[in-house]
């Protein structure tokens, strides 16, 4: 599945870079969250599953140290040219090039929607490998008031009610901080989870 991921997202970068490279397509709410989240981090953070990187460099202007990791190598091509300076890596969430309790936080926004439900604990166990004692996760996926594949428009994803994400989370070392939820017209219901190691 790793691949077809890959592949999926590399055949559609150009796509990905001309709509999705900045910052403004993202919602305020979200912004002010990921800062006030970011800001209480102890340490490094790292963007998994950084994509083209707008996050890694959202947060590298608020002067916290960060680090993008993504599977897709044309992505992060893309990255290190659009943000200079800021350390990008090719590579997958289920096994992270990264020491064991050297983060302080994980930003995994909506890089988990393509993991199925019975692979969805790899990344989750590695994020608590890689972040120190009380290290904070925040993730953002599509929530649905059942677990649910649908057809996403590069490849296959799903849909988790925040409670199965929340006991997934559980089952991987975390405790549960907080949930929210937002539903925007036009778009499916998006939900975050703020978690700590």
């Amino acid at each position: 599945m790793v691949n077809v991921v890959c592949d999926a997202y590399s055949s559609r970068a150009a796509e990905y870079v001309e709509r999705f490279a900045s910052m403004g397509e993202v919602h305020p709410s979200d912004r002010q969250l990921v800062a006030t989240w970011a800001d209480g981090v102890e340490g490094a953070v790292l963007d998994a599953g950084c994509g083209l990187g707008q996050w890694t460099n959202f947060l590298n202007e608020a002067w916290i140290p960060v680090l993008g990791v993504d599977l897709v190598p044309e992505f992060i091509e893309h990255a290190r040219v659009a943000y200079p300076g800021i350390p990008f890596r090719t590579g997958s969430l289920d096994a992270l090039d990264v020491s064991t309790g050297a983060i302080g936080g994980v930003l995994a926004w909506y890089s988990l929607i393509h993991h199925e439900p019975a692979t969805i604990r790899t990344p989750l166990l590695e994020f608590s490998r890689v972040l120190n004692p009380g290290g904070g996760l925040m993730i953002g996926f599509f929530d649905g008031h059942v677990l649910e594949k649908f057809d996403h428009a590069v490849v296959p994803a799903y849909q988790w009610p925040v409670s199965d994400v929340c006991d997934e989370l559980v089952a991987a070392g975390f405790d549960v901080v907080e949930t929210h939820a937002r539903t925007t017209a036009g778009q499916r219901p998006h939900g975050v989870i703020l978690a700590v190691r």
